[in-house]
């Protein structure tokens, strides 16, 4: 049975007001797959563009869309996130590789929330890139690890 859906098969959301609030944690991940011309504006450990500092920048979209998932997926509760880190790093083959980590007590996870973050990191690269090359391609958006709730979940 579907969790958003009710006994008469109507969408609804979670009613959690008699759940216990636990500390909820979650990982997700993105990769952003760079096209050799945008491999090439790499200058260390970002992408410097007229924009400004990519990497940067996709930190800090990330975590306003963490902070905002409510917003955008209909059945999520609102939470009031108390950690969210983002991390982008370049692996050996020039992939961007987006970390979303969340934190919160709460009476419902936060899978979520990461998986936004990250997801919004991804698209933030690709915008503040697409002007070097539209070849950009983001994949692998995915849970990694989930701890709390009902049940704790490593990829």
């Amino acid at each position: 049975m579907f969790s958003h859906i009710d006994k008469n098969n109507q969408p609804t959301m979670v009613d959690v007001s008699d759940k216990e609030a636990t500390q909820r944690r979650a990982h997700a991940s993105a990769r952003v797959y760079l096209p050799a011309d945008v491999q090439a504006a790499i200058q260390g450990n970002d992408i410097q563009t007229a924009k400004g500092p990519v990497f940067q920048t996709a930190i800090i979209a990330g975590t306003m869309g963490a902070k905002r998932t409510h917003d955008l997926i209909p059945f999520c509760h609102p939470l009031g996130l108390e950690s969210c880190k983002i991390s982008i790093d370049l692996d050996d083959d020039g992939v961007a590789v987006v970390n979303c980590c969340v934190r919160v007590i709460h009476k419902t996870g936060v899978e979520m929330e990461a998986l936004t973050g990250a997801s919004i990191a991804a698209l933030t690269i690709y915008d503040m890139c697409k002007a070097l090359s539209h070849d950009i391609v983001i994949g692998d958006i995915q849970l990694e690890s989930k701890i709390g709730g009902k049940s704790d979940y490593q990829k």
